[in-house]
């Protein structure tokens, strides 16, 4: 699961780092608002993956005396540092754009061009050119991150990518296919906007696809923040897979009863569960220890998540 994190992320760095640039080129040639809030999304989207990166890498440090339980909560805090930047880089400046250009009447397409094997080519056509290159770069890494949520989906026996999105711990993930997601929505605005900027000579379509752009990426940013702030306070594992290692440790010989149970994620892949389970009262300590070494065991088998388990035992 973590190599193919990382895969997923990798596939998304090349694949922003590789647009940014050509969109810059495509803004420079022609002054489009929509080019410019797109090279905004890209150079935000590429710096975005590095702070992945370094959450995964920070992640899998082992464990010490000052971090008992590891450092897997960095992906955390760096995704929700994706999510801020998301908003604050890309999704405002290019919402800002796109106002300013409708507001005071700068949403034009110039008269750039670029001489290509000796025959000019008008820049609003390298435009098209650089957002269906764009695209075809975007869904390569949409599809790739999309395998990685699939397989967790079906792994998990979740219903789809709704339930997905609330409850998976895979923040590198979720945070690479929400930013593709947004990216290809992102890209077909731009170029119906620019398109129809061109064939009606209206400028208002440019600046109000860059204007949606912003609004776009905004939502999707407070939407992403809001995910992995569940995880970073301590959220516990969901109710079903909570509910069934708790029958596995009620059902276990000598259980009278399970006083309390307690889960909760320290990284995508460490889940810490506490229980208060209370025994028969003629078992002696040996008997009790055996128990619950082998609840561990059990629990562990159940739910590969699983790394931590604390019993506290009860008796009458």
């Amino acid at each position: 699961m973590a190599g193919e994190s990382v895969g997923v992320v990798l596939a998304a760095l090349v694949a922003n780092g590789a647009i940014a640039g050509l969109k810059f080129g495509g803004f420079l040639l022609t002054g489009s608002p929509a080019m410019l809030a797109e090279t905004y999304h890209s150079v935000s989207d590429t710096g975005n993956q590095v702070f992945l990166l370094v959450g995964i890498y920070y992640g899998r440090q082992d464990r010490n005396r000052s971090h008992p339980f590891g450092y897997g909560k960095a992906e955390f805090f760096y995704s929700f540092l994706v999510s801020v930047l998301l908003f604050g880089i890309a999704g405002w400046e290019s919402a800002k754009g796109g106002y300013e250009a409708l507001v005071h009447g700068e949403a034009h397409l110039t008269e750039g061009s670029i001489t290509l094997l000796g025959t000019t080519v008008p820049g609003v056509y390298v435009n098209y050119a650089v957002l269906l290159g764009a695209i075809a770069f975007e869904t390569y890494a949409f599809l790739k991150a999309r395998a990685a949520m699939r397989a967790e989906i079906d792994q998990r026996g979740w219903s789809g990518y709704r339930e997905a999105f609330k409850k998976t711990s895979r923040t590198t993930v979720l945070t690479a296919l929400t930013e593709d997601t947004v990216a290809l929505a992102g890209l077909g605005i731009a170029l119906a906007g620019i398109y129809l900027t061109r064939v009606t000579g209206n400028p208002v379509y440019d600046g109000a696809a860059a204007l949606l752009i912003g609004l776009l990426l905004m939502g999707f940013a407070l939407a992403l923040a809001w995910e992995n702030k569940r995880l970073l306070i301590g959220e516990s594992l969901p109710k079903a897979d909570e509910q069934r290692l708790r029958e596995v440790i009620a059902g276990w010989d000598g259980v009278r009863e399970v006083a309390g149970f307690r889960s909760v994620h320290f990284g995508p892949e460490y889940v810490l569960v506490a229980a208060d389970v209370g025994f028969d009262s003629d078992l002696n300590g040996d008997e009790i220890d055996e128990r619950v070494g082998g609840m561990e065991r059990a629990l562990q088998g159940v739910n590969d998540s699983v790394k931590s388990v604390y019993i506290e035992p009860q008796t009458a």
